[in-house]
């Protein structure tokens, strides 16, 4: 099976990776005045999950871009450790995520027909 990436996946995939750049970059801040992190630690993950997402976005035009976004999934949701509500959060764009590949497949799929 052939994973053939389309022009909107690329763009529903970097929307929902950009949204979560912004979500893991503020998660600095509540980690160290709410959850009591350490400030490296804090540092590291919120803003290392936001560049990361970055990253990966451009990295959307290769079907690797899209297992290295699936993982960047799967930290969003650990970053739950330091603050309880990124379980929640990451989840929910992990199902955006998985929505806007299968989305973006369906729709392009019927507009070639």
């Amino acid at each position: 099976m052939r994973f053939e990436v389309t022009p909107g996946m690329r763009r529903l995939g970097s929307t929902v990776l950009g949204m979560e750049a912004i979500v893991a970059g503020l998660v600095t801040p509540v980690a160290i005045g709410v959850g009591g992190v350490d400030p490296p630690l804090a540092v590291t993950a919120g803003i290392g999950l936001a560049v990361l997402c970055v990253i990966v976005a451009g990295l959307l035009k290769r079907p690797f871009g899209y297992i290295a976004g699936s993982i960047v999934q799967v930290l969003a949701i650990c970053t739950g450790f330091l603050v309880p509500t990124m379980f929640f959060l990451g989840a929910i764009f992990a199902a955006l995520w998985i929505t806007a590949i299968m989305v973006a497949r369906r729709i392009e799929g019927a507009t070639t027909r």
